[in-house]
């Protein structure tokens, strides 16, 4: 079963439908969003395609093969535009015998961890950075951000597969990559 992570969309219609074009050719069995769904911040330029209301749109198309959890930018008013659930601040995803951990990152973070057994995945969006690492036997991965990366790190998405995280830009480079 393949899963692809997106994060931190800040309302950007433009590098969504990148995404979701990713998806249609990446065919993940479930799409997990990380937060940060309509709203830029108010640390944030304002990013391509800035379209909030659309990007509510063309998610809700999607709500059935959907997880997703609440950014820090996001609002209960975002939930009144969008058809599925994301207010939670975290899901527990099991896949292939592992337990995946998927928050925004504002609350636990890879800095601040919940409580987790060696194997287990943490997942988390938040800094806009990709990460693909391993600390006392966590996985501790970011897929980066599809619209406002930082550190001069390209837009960027995952896939988790047969045990494989892989970190990916648009152009369909490999930016970090992890067995687990």
């Amino acid at each position: 079963m393949k899963l692809m992570f997106i994060s931190d969309i800040h309302g950007s219609l433009h590098w969504l439908e990148k995404a979701l074009e990713k998806a249609e050719q990446e065919q993940p069995h479930t799409l997990v969003i990380l937060g940060d769904f309509l709203y830029h911040g108010p640390r944030n330029p304002l990013p391509d395609g800035y379209d909030p209301q659309g990007v509510a749109a063309r998610l809700n198309a999607y709500g059935k093969s959907l997880v997703a959890v609440r950014g820090n930018c996001d609002a209960e008013v975002d939930q009144m535009l969008l058809q599925f659930p994301m207010m939670g601040d975290y899901v527990l995803i099991l896949h292939e015998g592992r337990k995946i951990y998927a928050t925004h990152g504002h609350g636990f973070s890879i800095d601040n961890l919940p409580a987790l057994s060696a194997g287990d995945i943490f997942i988390q969006g938040h800094t806009h950075l990709p990460v693909a690492d391993v600390k006392e036997g966590v996985f501790l991965l970011n897929p980066g951000s599809i619209s406002l990366p930082k550190e001069n790190n390209p837009n960027s998405y995952a896939t988790l597969e047969n045990g494989v995280f892989t970190i990916k830009d648009f152009a369909g480079n490999t930016v970090k990559q992890i067995s687990l």
